[in-house]
């Protein structure tokens, strides 16, 4: 176990505090599950960073990290939508989001099967980025902001857009990698 590996457990293990926290859905403890929120999502970064800076880099911590992000965005995503803060059509965006989520884990999976990896892309990365910060504006309670709804829906919608390309190009990258390995067979 090493510090980048506990960081990315961290978020595993603070989500469900996290799904609490906004189910009790009271002004205060909206703020602390956006501060929470905000901390796990900052360990996506710091662990990555952290693993390379110390040269603590390992398999275990590949397998877990998009496990945590995937686990804490799911998780919060749902519970957005069971507590009604995403309702109406940014609930198809929610669908979306998540489908692609579990297309993408698959693909990996088949992949290592077959020995051929699926690199995480620069494009990827920022999506996850926007997601969070999607994620984080439907976290914070609302603060009579005029045009704060329509900026997260905005923002939300830009996280699901870059979500289908992405899976787009996962999808058709793979594609690829398992028609090279066939030829070269």
């Amino acid at each position: 176990m090493n510090i980048p590996n506990a960081l990315t457990l961290s978020r595993i293990a603070l989500t469900p505090v996290l799904i609490v926290l906004l189910f009790l859905d009271t002004a205060q403890t909206r703020w602390w599950a956006f501060v929470l929120f905000t901390l796990l999502a900052f360990t996506d970064y710091l662990d990555g960073y952290l693993a390379r800076k110390l040269n603590q880099q390992s398999e275990l911590g590949a397998l877990l990290d998009p496990i945590a992000d995937k686990v804490l965005v799911a998780a919060l995503i749902l519970t957005l939508v069971g507590i009604g803060d995403i309702a109406r059509w940014d609930v198809a965006a929610a669908v979306l989001i998540i489908s692609r989520e579990f297309l993408v884990s698959g693909l990996r999976e088949f992949l290592a099967q077959r020995n051929l990896p699926l690199p995480v892309t620069n494009l990827a990365k920022w999506k996850t980025t926007v997601q969070l910060v999607a994620v984080a504006l439907f976290v914070l309670p609302e603060l009579a902001i005029t045009g704060q709804a329509v900026a997260t829906s905005a923002i939300w919608w830009l996280a699901t857009i870059l979500t289908l390309i992405t899976g787009y190009d996962y999808v058709t990258s793979a594609l690829d990698r398992i028609r090279q390995q066939t030829q070269d067979s």
